[in-house]
């Protein structure tokens, strides 16, 4: 079990992220999307320096912004829950503890990082990682509570494992 004196955050880290909130906008690819960092860019550049249409740049080679990497790493952490063991041994939990609090330690946008650890360090979204069907819905409890913070819709986590695992009912997956 991760506890609240696990995911603290250090003096630095806090310093750090109050930093990192007040320049992200004008610095930080990885803490705002792309087009929010390229106007704040533009905004302290002549006319001349401008880029004309953010919408027609192909950002595949690019560094992620925000909401790629949110989607990565998304994707990443359902897909790993979906083929974590049905029933995970004591050493399989205490590595999954392990790695979350690492990962959220450690995840690039570091005001997101200290959000994520303040949440799992409340009682209540404590990881639950005994088996495939416990940490799959901690995630998905995890990523809808993100949503919700940034307005964007909620998931039914009772589908987890169409979206995550087996795929869609309608055979639209193949």
């Amino acid at each position: 079990m991760i506890t609240k004196e696990a995911v603290d955050t250090s003096e630095d880290d806090k310093k750090d992220a109050f930093v990192l909130k007040k320049v992200s906008k004008n610095r930080c690819r990885v803490c705002v999307s792309f087009k929010k960092w390229m106007q704040n860019q533009n905004n302290s550049l002549s006319d001349k320096e401008k880029t004309p249409n953010l919408d027609n740049i192909d950002l595949t080679n690019c560094p992620p912004d925000s909401e790629l990497l949110g989607r990565s790493t998304w994707t990443f952490l359902h897909t790993m829950a979906a083929n974590y063991p049905k029933s995970a041994t004591v050493k399989e939990q205490a590595e999954m503890q392990e790695f979350l609090r690492v990962f959220a330690k450690h995840y690039p946008c570091s005001y997101c990082a200290q959000d994520f650890r303040e949440w799992m360090s409340q009682e209540k979204n404590q990881a639950k990682v005994g088996g495939r069907e416990e940490l799959s819905l901690w995630i998905c409890q995890a990523h809808n509570e993100v949503n919700r913070k940034l307005g964007k819709p909620i998931f039914d986590c009772l589908k987890w494992k169409e979206r995550w695992r087996d795929g869609w009912k309608d055979g639209s997956c193949g």
